[in-house]
């Protein structure tokens, strides 16, 4: 970035983007090609051996206003090294975030680090921007949940959007509960030591780190082998495993990670629950209560983003199991789709909504007429939901358009 940027040209400092993920949180600037930092979204406090993660609804508001104040802080004068009171803020946000979280939020960037204005851009509509289409269905398989939402001609179609809480952390869980079971480790002075005996809780990173370094998807008919087998369906045995794998816990300790454990411990998200729903059945079921008229251009038109896509094999499976699910009478006899395709992004799958708010915060006009101005809200206190039925005062919101655009036109109108 330029030093004496915006100086002597006219321009507007580029915007700061935020997407802050229940896991990780990625920030950097308008315009660039990718996120300047991807730091774990938590804040170490004092005295506590534990990170405080920064993602809390169940806590109180005011708690949650000294996380995100602290977390914000930190990454202003820490990573981006910029003064909040000279830039626009794009905050990348999912269409289930609660309205105190984003209250609260809103409230530190504008009473603490009076920022100029705040948006905030669902990440299903991001991700886009990256591509340049209009209508897909987007797949988000992030930490706490996979969220299947349809966008049609640039308009999420609210009443189609589907979700489980299938992600990282239940991979995590699900690891943590087979290592303590089945796995040894090797120290100093013994070896084959059972792992509950040395430790009784692995921290979240070495969890992580074991998942992203060992871990895979298997294909869909070794993954319904590896399920038969577990469910014990027809005394079925298991398939063959992959090899063991040696991972270093530290100097001294040595972890055997089990080969049944690598790949099966990712069948979770796979596996049909008692309602028949797994990750593959959100985007058929979103199919489902979108009009019939527009189901083959969303099927046609897959996305999908999130850190836990980014699993060897995962995409592969994903499409596999589409294809599996979509010849069962279920599905076969209503959907009208039968073909499916899915798009490569231009970036990583964690950091593609990002991405898609860095393209929207370079259009500096644009992000300027949709943005909330700390003018509006110094005054009426309150920031307005973007899916809500009732018409704000525009011309308070809005600094630069005497005007709304089109789309926020049409997000706002009360018209039937």
């Amino acid at each position: 970035m330029p030093l004496f940027e915006g100086l002597g040209t006219g321009g507007e400092k580029t915007a700061v983007v935020i997407d802050l993920g229940a896991a990780y949180t990625k920030c950097g600037f308008a315009g660039e090609t990718g996120p300047r930092c991807i730091i774990p979204s938590e804040i170490k406090k004092a005295g506590l051996a534990q990170a405080s993660k920064v993602v809390q609804f169940n806590i109180n508001t005011e708690e949650l206003y000294g996380y995100l104040k602290e977390f914000i802080h930190m990454l202003y004068f820490r990573h981006l090294l910029v003064n909040p009171r000279d830039r626009r803020v794009v905050i990348i946000e999912s269409i289930l975030c609660p309205s105190h979280f984003r209250e609260t939020l809103t409230r530190v960037f504008f009473k603490h680090f009076e920022v100029p204005s705040v948006l905030f851009a669902p990440s299903h509509l991001m991700s886009l921007l990256t591509l340049g289409i209009n209508s897909a269905v987007v797949l988000d398989c992030g930490y706490t949940e996979a969220l299947a939402l349809p966008i049609y001609e640039g308009i999420p179609i609210l009443n189609a959007w589907q979700a489980l809480p299938l992600g990282g952390k239940s991979i995590h869980l699900e690891l943590q509960s087979r290592l303590l079971e089945e796995c040894t480790v090797d120290t100093g002075t013994k070896t084959g030591e059972s792992l509950a005996s040395v430790m009784s809780l692995i921290p979240e990173e070495t969890l992580e780190d074991i998942k992203v370094r060992t871990c895979f998807v298997s294909d869909l008919q070794r993954g319904l082998k590896i399920q038969a087998a577990k469910f014990n369906i027809d005394g079925k045995a298991e398939p063959q495993q992959p090899p063991d794998v040696a991972y270093p816990l530290d100097g001294e300790r040595i972890l055997h990670v089990s080969g049944s454990i690598r790949d099966s411990v990712i069948e979770i998200l796979f596996e049909q629950d008692n309602e028949e729903k797994s990750i593959a059945t959100l985007i058929l079921d979103s199919l489902l209560q979108c009009p019939i008229d527009t189901r083959k251009q969303l099927a046609e038109n897959l996305v999908i983003i999130g850190g836990t896509a980014m699993l060897p094999g995962f995409l592969h499976r994903i499409m596999a199991e589409i294809r599996y699910l979509v010849e069962k009478p279920k599905y076969k006899q209503v959907l009208a789709a039968k073909t499916f395709k899915v798009h490569t992004p231009p970036a990583k799958p964690n950091t593609v909504a990002w991405l898609g708010g860095a393209i929207f915060g370079a259009l500096q006009d644009i992000l300027g007429s949709r943005s909330v101005s700390k003018e509006y809200y110094n005054q009426t206190g309150r920031i307005p939901d973007w899916c809500c039925l009732s018409n704000p005062p525009l011309e308070m919101m809005y600094e630069t358009s005497k005007a709304p655009p089109p789309l926020m036109k049409r997000a706002y109108s009360t018209e039937k």
